[in-house]
């Protein structure tokens, strides 16, 4: 047992003579190795048991190395990204104690100013009497929408709180929406029990009312909107007698409240403006305005009081004509007194007769009245 053990001395001490360059420089390549890349080679001869080691560990580094990629290559091969420096912010180079500053509030945008009111009466448009004149002909015959289904033909009752009532309500409807569903929807509701009156709609469920007028523009809003105003009429018994306290009314504003001044209390405080009036009078340059309102200021400066009440339903009709009944305007103006001038202001507005003059056999009249003198 000693003799062997004493053998295997023997043969460690001889190998370590051999390999006793390779033995002492270990250490020194061990530390190495974990800077430098395993790719310088090794002078000890790879049978030996230590070579062996190193061999097999440097290859190990490497394969490991290699299969998490570039994160573990050395820092002297590959050196680390940069970091990209961060612009400092004005408060950086105040002291970390120091309390930030608050940062301003932004401003809202400047909202684009509306066309001037004017502060002296408009001067009367040249060709003012000539065009109102003629727009009077072409209306004699009140054919138009608003003349059938409009707030002053909408009223059933001589009652005289109830007309008011009636028609505060029409015109309440007649925001965007056409004065057929308006109508409609007025018969409605005259015609369910009790009738269009003061007390039955205050008495009646909101639901209720939504199914009589289902069909007006925003009928959900305007339900609400009536059963308000129809509360502050109760109190009052009667409608507002003041174009200022109508306006005070949801879902009324200043053209509803002129037109109902001057139809349900005979009183004229104003001219009641709408979109085709506004369109109208822009084109004709009768005014220069942004909104309807703007257009009823401008209007009322120059226009005479006396035609402030009958403006609107002239005008509103003979818009609703030139847009949705084209046929039945060409022929109004083809048989009117000064056919030329009626065909050229209808094209000033929109209608095009020489395309609706062929869509409906009239151009060969439309062409002679054009040549009359």
């Amino acid at each position: 047992m000693l003799s062997n053990t004493v053998r295997f001395l023997s043969r460690q001490v001889t190998q370590l003579k051999q390999f006793s360059g390779l033995a002492f420089a270990l250490p020194a390549t061990t530390a190495m190795s974990s800077k430098i890349p395993s790719t310088s080679t090794t002078v000890a001869s790879p049978t030996s048991p230590t070579a062996s080691r190193h061999f097999k560990r440097t290859r190990s580094s490497k394969a490991t190395s290699e299969d998490q990629g570039d994160d573990q290559s050395s820092s002297v091969s590959t050196p680390p990204p940069k970091k990209k420096k961060s612009t400092p912010s004005p408060s950086a180079s105040s002291s970390s104690t120091s309390t930030p500053s608050k940062s301003k509030p932004k401003k809202s945008p400047k909202k684009k100013s509306p066309t001037k009111l004017p502060a002296k009466p408009l001067p009367i448009p040249d060709d003012y009497e000539e065009l109102y004149a003629l727009v009077e002909e072409l209306r004699a015959d009140k054919t138009a929408p608003v003349d059938s289904d409009g707030a002053e033909a909408l009223t059933n009752t001589k009652d005289p709180v109830t007309f008011r009532y009636q028609t505060l309500i029409a015109l309440m409807l007649s925001s965007q929406t056409k004065d057929a569903m308006v109508g409609q929807a007025m018969r409605k509701m005259q015609a369910h029990e009790g009738g269009l009156t003061i007390d039955n709609i205050s008495g009646m469920s909101e639901e209720t009312l939504k199914g009589l007028i289902y069909g007006v523009g925003f009928h959900n809003n305007k339900t609400t909107y009536i059963k308000k105003a129809t509360d502050v009429c109760k109190e009052l018994g009667d409608i507002p007698n003041t174009s200022e306290g109508l306006c005070d009314l949801p879902g009324v504003g200043p053209k509803m409240a002129h037109i109902v001044m001057s139809i349900a209390w005979n009183e004229v405080s104003g001219i009641g403006v709408d979109t085709h009036m506004h369109r109208i009078f822009n084109i004709l340059k009768w005014v220069k305005s942004n909104n309807p309102e703007q257009t009823r200021v401008q209007l009322e400066s120059w226009l005479p009081r006396d035609r402030w009440d009958k403006i609107n339903l002239l005008w509103v009709g003979f818009g609703q004509e030139t847009q949705q009944q084209k046929e039945k305007s060409l022929k109004k103006a083809l048989a009117c007194s000064n056919p030329k001038a009626a065909l050229k202001l209808m094209k000033r507005i929109g209608l095009d007769y020489h395309s609706e003059g062929k869509r409906y056999g009239l151009d060969e009249e439309i062409k002679a009245a054009l040549k009359q003198e």
